[in-house]
């Protein structure tokens, strides 16, 4: 697909998963401002509610909807509200995901199965609701993964493993679709470094101490830019950070170098205080709609 049948953002339809914390939030606000016309999916009523009203009062347009991602009925759903109230979808972003803090041998079984529906098949079913729409007219499709898509990092072992299958899934159908159909469908991988965002606050945490995301941190607002990008321009595997890249390229060329790094990032994945929500998001959703962790 050539970059020219991209749209800019401010003639875009824009379905956003994800959309009510960090990246999400951030990604929704800056293509709002760019002009697109958003469909922001959430599991949280409340800030999807002030959210849109906000952008509304600026005189913008986005509708709130209110699913699950691992739900192929309700991903349907938020396709069709696009296309019914905007007429097509041009881009859809993939971004809804959280993580698990704790050894692979301490957590459950079902807390593993909750993480891979909502980091995976949550990327599987939202481009399966996606596809026939964007088939007809053209557009991208943005899947986020991470630096661990390639790297891994302890303690967060089932995120790592997730983000290994986001990017399996997105490889593949890139050739399905780009290649065997020579559909006008752009497939994007965004790999991030850590991100201030309130990630860790979000996940299920297993550890004695409240997690954090190893230094340095980069700024939500360099993947929103990557990501909206990708969504006028294309593009194919983006990371985002210099961490990224160095992370991601130690683990193809040094992988047993690379696996002694990395376990030295275990103790930098917690601070010296009890856990403050250690159930997180993983079944529920979250309320406090920032896009900056507290660190920032």
């Amino acid at each position: 697909m050539t970059n020219s049948a991209l749209k800019p953002l401010d003639q875009q339809v824009i379905v956003l998963t994800g959309a009510s914390s960090g990246i999400g939030l951030c990604t929704a606000l800056m293509a709002a401002r760019a002009g697109a016309r958003l469909v922001l999916i959430a599991r949280s009523a409340d800030v999807l509610e002030k959210l849109t009203a906000d952008l509304d009062a600026e005189g913008l347009a986005a509708i709130p909807m209110v699913a699950d991602v691992s739900v192929r009925v309700e991903m349907d759903k938020a396709a069709q509200t696009a296309v019914d109230r905007f007429g097509r979808i041009d881009t859809w972003i993939n971004n809804a995901g959280l993580s698990i803090y704790g050894r692979l041998d301490a957590v459950s079984e079902e807390d593993s199965r909750r993480l891979f529906d909502i980091n995976f098949w949550g990327v599987v079913k939202g481009p399966l609701a996606a596809l026939p729409h964007l088939r007809t007219h053209g557009g991208a499709l943005v899947n986020l993964g991470s630096e661990v898509s390639d790297a891994v990092v302890p303690l967060q072992g089932m995120y790592s493993a997730s983000k290994h299958a986001v990017k399996g899934f997105t490889d593949a159908l890139r050739i399905e679709i780009e290649q065997l159909d020579n559909a006008p469908v752009s497939i994007t991988l965004i790999q991030p470094t850590a991100v201030d965002t309130p990630f860790p606050q979000h996940a299920r945490n297993y550890m004695t101490q409240e997690p954090k995301l190893p230094s340095p941190l980069i700024d939500p607002q360099q993947v929103a830019e990557a990501i909206l990008k990708a969504a006028t321009e294309g593009g194919r595997d983006v990371t985002v950070g210099a961490m990224a890249a160095i992370n991601t390229a130690a683990f193809k060329i040094t992988p047993s170098l690379a696996d002694k790094f990395a376990a030295k990032q275990a103790r930098r994945q917690q601070i010296a205080a009890p856990p403050m929500d250690p159930q997180g998001t993983l079944y529920k959703p979250g309320h406090a709609g920032q896009v900056y962790g507290q660190v920032h």
